[in-house]
């Protein structure tokens, strides 16, 4: 049975590193040498041209990045601790809140969550000077995590990203891109990410996504009217926008092309259908008309200039001087005769082409113009939150209900189980968007939204994160009271960063008597069972809602995660005579349960729990006779 140290892979959030050497090494075996490691000259003639060396390049470049993108890449050591006490419908929602910094916080949902997320939306900060910007600190930052946050004792102080730093836009992509780098990983192949931004740095994010998602993987950059009218007060020139930038985890090369993203129709407005009409009781049904004509000269299509008559009045017609028919005469003939051309009630218009509703797409394509009407603005935001908070304003700068519906509407569908992600979840505006579309189509989206426990000060709540959850709870609350659709989920799991469940080494230590004991015994004392399962989760790459069954099997609690895919066991005794009783009622579980690849299970024990080798090493070899594979067999 393997032991599980402090330093042991599998202790630690995904090693984003090892995982893109070994594709290379898939991809690309010639260019690494006999010890492992890359060659560079040969992969640089294996890619040919496709590789730049030169110095001088294309791009954005900035002091840190380098740091930055190896922040990305060092796997987190620590861990999300399960409240149960403090969620809504545990037991059944397949919904998430994390409370903590959302870079560790990516780095450990990478192994459970990669390649899973149809949609990330984040409103991170704008970089005013005034909001806050995660301090990354490269050594410990977990540590750095809990100083900050008030949890342990320690000098750091939540400060802002004011001009006078001299490092104003540097310090905010140094906090932005690692992020990115991490949200792509999670990105499923037909994902998209959703960036709300003002003017202060959508320059700098354009260029940052370029650089993270690939150029060609940009979508769009919506404007979105997020005021009604204009502020007197304005220095300069009021703002009335802000923008959402809309890159790809893999766009579609076309229209054709069945790989990558591909954004839903908007469902027709009432407006829209008003259009429509039968004035002349065309036997197809209601009609619009569209122009005829399109903005080319004779000379530039001299094919497309040609006269045609009216079939009612015998009139000749043709384009006016700086236009041309949309089509060529034979097509257009064919149309006269179908008649698809209205003339106008009483023959003498310019003809029109008659569209018919029956043969229209029931969808409408997104446009990049989002005015109020469409997608709320500031006073629609700050007025929902107000309803849901009578007692008082709770957070400055929420987004309306309505632009992150829209997000949901173009990005998700309703029956997919699409997983919807928000790294800076401020006032959990999206969480509860998400429930809000659930209701409205019957969905079945899920939320994992992260949230730093910032400050408020003078509040009513003390951080940013328990008004995200009082959000929530609350929003929750109001669409059960409200709704008759059946199984809507309105519950969500609370989960809070914290250091690793294992106590590490410290090979300084001057008490070596006491390390020694502690390492026995190397699981922290504060920590619950309930803590190691949901730590072994995030290792092995299983999602944070997956169900959990539990039995007692020769006195000990057993718990059997996502019907038998995984089995723990963290009893604080396990004697000899145990060894044999609970190992079979282990292998009889698991038989009953019948996964679909049972030499793939895994079972992970408390190594202090043994009280000799011997229960250990026969407690192992029952259950490698009984098929576990002897690698997937570990301890704490």
């Amino acid at each position: 049975m393997k032991r599980l140290e402090p330093n042991s892979p599998e202790l630690h959030s995904a090693d984003i590193v090892a995982a893109n050497v070994a594709k290379l090494k898939t991809l690309f075996p010639e260019a690494f040498a006999a010890e492992g490691k890359i060659d560079f000259d040969v992969l640089k003639q294996l890619l040919g041209g496709e590789v730049d060396d030169r110095e001088e390049r294309y791009g954005l470049n900035w002091h840190g990045k380098r740091k930055a993108r190896q922040l990305a890449l060092t796997p987190s050591t620590g861990t999300l601790r399960p409240c149960p006490e403090e969620s809504v419908d545990w037991d059944t929602t397949q919904n998430i809140f994390i409370e903590g910094d959302n870079l560790e916080v990516l780095k450990l949902l990478q192994k459970s969550y990669a390649r899973k997320v149809k949609l990330i939306y984040i409103d991170p900060p704008y970089n005013t000077g005034k909001d806050f910007v995660y301090p990354d600190n490269f050594q410990d930052s977990i540590k750095n995590y809990l100083e900050i946050t008030g949890q342990v004792e320690g000098g750091q102080k939540v400060s802002s990203n004011t001009e006078a730093s001299g490092r104003f836009h540097t310090d905010w992509l140094n906090m932005m891109y690692p992020r990115l780098r991490l949200a792509r990983q999670m990105l499923s192949e037909n994902g998209a990410i959703f960036v709300s931004l003002g003017d202060q740095e959508i320059a700098n994010l354009r260029l940052m996504m370029d650089d993270v998602f690939g150029e060609s993987n940009f979508i769009a950059t919506i404007v979105w009217q997020k005021k009604q009218s204009p502020q007197n007060d304005a220095v300069n020139i009021s703002d009335m926008h802000d923008y959402v930038v809309v890159y790809a985890k893999m766009s579609k090369a076309s229209r054709q092309d069945p790989a990558g993203w591909g954004r839903n129709k908007l469902p027709r407005t009432e407006e829209q259908e008003t259009r429509y009409g039968n004035r002349d009781n065309d036997p197809r049904g209601d009609w619009t008309s569209s122009d005829l004509t399109c903005a080319k000269t004779f000379t530039e299509r001299p094919n497309l200039f040609y006269p045609i008559t009216n079939p009612v009045s015998g009139r000749t017609i043709n384009p006016s001087p700086n236009r041309v028919w949309a089509y060529e005469k034979p097509v257009m003939l064919k149309l006269i005769d179908d008649k698809r051309i209205w003339w106008g009630s009483d023959a003498s218009s310019t003809p029109r082409l008659k569209v018919f509703r029956a043969e229209v797409d029931d969808g409408v394509v997104p446009s990049t113009w989002w005015a109020r009407e469409f997608a709320g603005d500031n006073q629609q935001a700050r007025r929902e939150l107000r309803e849901l908070f009578p007692e008082g304003d709770v957070f400055d700068t929420p987004k309306p209900l309505s632009l992150l519906g829209r997000i949901c509407e173009i990005a998700t569908t309703s029956t997919s189980q699409d997983v919807v992600l928000d790294f800076f979840a401020g006032a959990g505006t999206l969480g509860h968007a998400v429930m809000e579309s659930n209701r409205r189509d019957n969905g079945n989206r899920r939320f994992i939204t992260v949230q730093l426990p910032e400050p408020i000060e003078g509040a009513a709540y003390p951080t940013i994160s328990a008004v995200a959850v009082e959000r929530l709870r609350r929003a929750g609350k109001s669409l059960r009271q409200s709704t008759e659709v059946p199984n809507l989920d309105l519950g969500f799991r609370i989960f809070k960063l914290d250091s690793g469940n294992i106590e590490p080494w410290d090979p300084a230590t001057k008490d070596v008597p006491s390390a020694i004991a502690k390492a026995v015994d190397n699981i922290k004392a504060d920590r619950t069972d309930d803590d190691l399962v949901y730590d072994v989760l995030l290792k092995t790459g299983l999602d944070l809602c997956v169900p959990i069954e539990s039995k007692k099997i020769a006195g000990k609690e057993v718990k059997s995660i996502g019907g038998g895919v995984l089995f723990t066991c963290f009893a604080t005794k396990i004697k000899a005579a145990d060894a044999e009783p609970l190992a079979l009622g282990i292998v009889k579980w698991r038989d009953e349960l019948a996964p679909a690849n049972p030499k793939e299970c895994r079972v992970v024990f408390r190594d202090s729990a043994f009280e000799s080798d011997v229960a250990k090493s026969n407690l192992a070899a029952i259950l490698k006779q009984h098929g576990f594979d002897e690698k997937l067999i570990a301890s704490l």
